[in-house]
């Protein structure tokens, strides 16, 4: 039987990296056309072209591989059903499970795998690919104003401003409350705030700082005023790719900081992570359902069987994507955001399962 398991075993990781070596240029060209006309305008070396075109390939392998893993098992399956290969394993007494075996030590090597890329190495790609696209792809965007900032800077502090300007680094109805022992101690506001990169200062233009009194506030006003804030300006605001260029362990310790910081995008960024723990677990369960679909002969052959996989693997992809962004954009659980896609698919698998058992 052991000559059997490598058989499958090799087909099983065989044809998964062929469906990358196949897909992953595919999609590296077509990025290339879409882009090539601002990567000359840009007047990009071709050194950074290469380097980011390597990241691309790690970030495009991590997005992706789901699909790809379910698809090149289909393709395979098929191809045994196709030719009676497995109608000759299971008629010499091998069961569906024990014929599944091989199948799941393949899904546990691409899950090891996939854990991997997905909790160190795509992170770093992530960083090369998104550094790449808005230094020399999306200018424009660096521009952009970030409206309703609102953050939580240490254990007394808050700050405000309705719109922030990453590329010049200023703010617009700036405010910062001071409190102790929850009692609002004083408040300082200005129409504008500067950073200066020279000496790591901030104007306030049409400064006001109100100070609580028992008997009555005071109050310093000034047209113009330079001083140091308790906080760096980037933490006005973290760029929206932040949670995809870190490690897990760095994004454990960013996100316990932004929860203290009481950012708005906190979910976002639980999103990001838990999800670097449930793609990989979805390799078992599509490939079980992959074996379940495919290792019927049918009539129509293997095109019904890459048809119905098709189906199912971008409905997973709708469904992950659906709750993922109902869980940045509201107050459902991230967590049951992520993991709903696997629990409704690991069900949908184990019902195929059975009925190929059968």
């Amino acid at each position: 039987m052991k000559i059997l398991d490598w058989y499958i075993l090799k087909r099983y990781l065989g044809t998964f990296l062929l469906m990358l070596a196949l897909f992953v240029p595919i999609g590296i060209t077509v990025n290339l056309a879409e882009k090539i006309g601002k990567i000359l305008a840009n007047d990009v070396p071709i050194m950074e072209v290469v380097k980011y075109y390597g990241n691309f390939t790690i970030y495009f392998a991590n997005l992706l591989f789901p699909i790809f893993l379910f698809l090149s098992v289909i393709w395979f399956t098929s191809k045994l059903a196709n030719n009676t290969e497995i109608i000759a394993f299971l008629s010499s007494g091998v069961s569906f499970s024990r014929f599944l075996r091989p199948y799941l030590v393949g899904a546990t090597l691409v899950c090891f795998a996939a854990l991997a890329l997905s909790l160190f190495l795509a992170p770093s790609a992530s960083k090369g690919f998104n550094e790449f696209k808005y230094a020399y792809l999306k200018k424009r965007s660096k521009t952009q104003e970030t409206s309703n900032v609102y953050r939580q800077i240490n254990d007394d502090e808050f700050v405000y401003a309705s719109n922030f300007l990453p590329k010049s680094k200023s703010a617009r109805n700036f405010m910062l409350e001071h409190f102790e022992n929850n009692e609002l101690k004083f408040k300082i506001t200005a129409s504008r705030l500067q950073y200066n990169d020279k000496d790591s200062t901030y104007t306030l233009t049409n400064y006001d700082k109100r100070i609580i009194g028992q008997a009555e506030d005071i109050l310093v006003s000034k047209s113009k005023f330079d001083t140091i804030l308790p906080f760096e300006i980037e933490t006005l605001t973290p760029l929206s790719y932040v949670a995809e260029t870190l490690n897990y362990f760095e994004l454990r310790d960013f996100i316990a900081e932004e929860e203290r910081l009481g950012s708005a995008n906190i979910n976002t960024y639980k999103v990001e992570a838990y999800k670097r723990l449930s793609i990989p677990v979805s390799a078992f369960i599509l490939t079980i359902i992959a074996v379940a679909v495919s290792a019927m002969k049918r009539r129509g052959g293997m095109g019904v069987n890459l048809a119905i996989g098709i189906a199912i693997a971008f409905s997973y992809v709708f469904l992950d994507k659906v709750f993922g962004t109902i869980a940045q954009k509201s107050d459902f659980s991230p967590l049951l955001a992520v993991w709903i896609p696997n629990l409704f698919f690991g069900v949908l698998a184990f019902y195929l399962l059975r009925n190929a058992k059968r």
